[in-house]
């Protein structure tokens, strides 16, 4: 990947913390010395950056991150624009998983695959604390999966799921809980 795509998608993500989309490089740097999951974002991203120098770097700072804070995303695991790490980890994402734009991950969530064949997460989607997303399961556009979830089956798109199993406990309000959705049309190389 391009340096200039690996700073949009940085660009997004420090979107989704501060609603600012125009900031340096540098003070997007600065902002993850505040927040954990936005450090970790921000090396990960660069370390998908096809310079060798740049990618290198981002390789080896993500991976102490990943030591230091538990979070476990393998580089070539698929995650749209915006994407927040809330409360840092632990989390652990499978390198099949497959996560769309503005998407929210809360501490001790699993999104796992023992077949390597991980969820496909739609767009503005929540996933609270402590959910585990079990296997090749689609998670639909808009969707809040409640704390402590346990998915195991697709999840249609618009709705709220909570419990072990998880099920659907409302259809009101889809994505409520996603703010500062990042536009890749409006936002695209501002």
């Amino acid at each position: 990947m391009r340096l200039s795509d690996c700073i949009e998608y940085i660009r997004s993500d420090y979107y989704r913390i501060t609603g600012r989309s125009n900031a340096s490089l540098l003070r997007m740097w600065m902002a993850g010395i505040l927040d954990v999951g936005f450090r970790f974002l921000f090396w990960w991203r660069l370390s998908k950056c096809n310079n060798k120098l740049v990618g290198g770097a981002g390789r080896a700072v993500s991976r102490w991150i990943n030591v230091r804070h538990k979070i476990s995303i393998e580089r070539d695991t698929e995650i749209g624009y915006g994407f927040r790490i809330v409360h840092g980890g632990p989390v652990v994402v499978n390198a099949s998983a497959v996560i769309g734009d503005n998407v929210d991950l809360y501490q001790f969530t699993t999104i796992g695959s023992m077949t390597l064949h991980a969820a496909h997460i739609g767009n503005n989607v929540y996933i609270g604390p402590s959910v585990c997303i079990v296997e090749n399961v689609t998670i639909g556009d808009g969707v809040t999966i409640g704390a402590g979830a346990v998915v195991v089956k697709d999840v249609e798109p618009g709705v709220t799921v909570a419990g072990n199993p998880a099920h659907v406990i409302s259809r009101k309000e889809p994505g409520r809980l996603i703010f500062r959705k990042w536009d890749r049309a409006m936002n695209h190389n501002n």
